[in-house]
Order: structure tokens, then sequence, then C-alpha cells
């Protein structure tokens, strides 16, 4: 069957999977915010999903055994991202490094940006429809 996505919305669709991801992860550290020795969790997937799309062409490398690495459109969605304790929060008395100002800053901004992958998505598949039924003759 031949893929009908292009690369934008196979990049918005990683996009909605890595956000899901970061909003489990700010969660996590919102609800543990007065968990004594609680260390903060950080999810950074904007270089990842940069890599994965190849948007400004300067990974224009292939793979010749299915073993390697994924790069470019193929890496959609099979980008790894790494959950890492943030190396930036400041220690608490009781060894906790949860900013909760910080974290719901976080959750806003990845809201929004969920939002808005989800509405680009719709419009795209919205556009795909429109083709397919000819513009409703």
């Amino acid at each position: 069957m031949a893929d009908i996505l292009d690369t934008t919305a196979k990049a918005l669709g990683a996009s909605l999977n890595y956000r899901l991801l970061r909003h489990n992860i700010t969660s996590s550290n919102i609800a543990n915010a007065e968990t004594p020795g609680y260390k903060a969790k950080v999810v950074e997937f904007e270089d990842a999903l940069a890599r994965a799309v190849d948007l400004d062409g300067r990974n224009s490398l292939s793979t010749s055994d299915p073993e390697h690495f994924a790069i470019g459109t193929a890496a959609l969605g099979k980008e790894r991202v790494r959950v890492d304790v943030n190396p930036d929060a400041d220690v608490n008395n009781d060894k906790n490094t949860v900013d909760l100002d910080k974290e719901i800053v976080t959750m806003t901004e990845n809201s929004i940006a969920y939002k808005a992958a989800l509405q680009l998505i719709n419009k795209k598949l919205a556009m795909l429809k429109y083709g397919i039924t000819e513009g409703g003759k």
C-alpha cells in the first residue's frame, strides 16, 4: 500500500508522541513535588525530532543494514528520546528537585504545542479527505 502521509504529517505524528511522553514525565514531577528525595526528570526531544525530520538537510545519509539507526524520514517516530534526571534543578531541604512553578510552565507550553500539532495534523487529514472526495463532487 502506498504511503499517503508526507514528511510533515509523519513529523507531526512523532511530535504528538514525544509531547505525550513529556506530558507524562511532567505530570509525574508535579505529582511528586512533595515527595522527599524525588529527583525531577526532564525529556528533551526537539533535537531528536530535528534529526529525524532532517529539516536542514545536513543528515543526508543512508543506511545499508536494517540494524543501523534509522535516519531522515525513516526515523520519524523511531528516534530514541532520553528521559534524564534534570541537571539544572535545585535541591530542596528534603532533597527533592521539583520546581513546581517551572513544571507548570513546562506543562502549559507542552499542552499548547500538542494542541497546535493536533490541529495541523487534522488540517492535513482534512485536505486528504477533500482530495479523495474530489472536493465534494
